[in-house]
């Protein structure tokens, strides 16, 4: 199995299961620390109309009744294709906003790859890149987009991402 989480992690569990972003908005994971310092595993039941993962683990939801998005990716450089499916999920996601739903994108702390979708569906929105990463650190954790790649990526705007990423390297 592919490793989909990134080396070294140096960095706290988030403090709570999710955290709403902008209205409808939310961002999560499958772990969080509660008040005692305990790991606590996130359930999702049908809390949201649209939960979008990039993590999975089985028992973690969400419901029956919400309609759920998987892509698997890593919590590290991206390739082409899997920038083109960060921005169509944005999109989903923005188009789920449009039609008056609740929208849950998570990975596994809810920081980078949670963060990469949800930040372009901000800017899909209007946001300039770093008005809706500021954004997103503001409202989940400091520490979310702490990956400097894919802020990168959101910087330079996904297209151009994937197109850059498409170059085979110079011999």
């Amino acid at each position: 199995m592919e490793k989909i989480r990134g080396k070294g992690r140096d960095v706290p569990e988030p403090q709570s299961p999710w955290d709403e972003i902008s209205p409808g908005l939310w961002m999560g994971g499958h772990v969080w620390t509660d008040p005692a310092g305990e790991l606590r595993p996130v359930v999702v039941a049908d809390e949201f109309d649209l939960v979008i993962s990039l993590f999975t683990r089985s028992g973690h939801g969400p419901g029956p009744d919400a309609e759920h998005l998987v892509a698997l990716m890593p919590d590290a450089a991206l390739t082409a294709g899997q920038l083109h499916t960060v921005r169509r999920l944005a999109r989903a996601a923005s188009g789920a906003l449009d039609a008056g739903r609740t929208i849950l994108v998570r990975c596994h702390s809810g920081y980078n790859r949670s963060g990469l979708v949800v930040a372009q569906c901000l800017m899909e929105r209007g946001l300039a890149a770093a008005d809706a990463i500021a954004l997103v650190r503001r409202r989940r954790s400091p520490w979310a987009l702490h990956n400097a790649t894919f802020t990168a990526y959101l910087a330079a705007g996904l297209d151009v991402a994937a197109q850059l990423t498409e170059l085979d390297p110079l011999p």
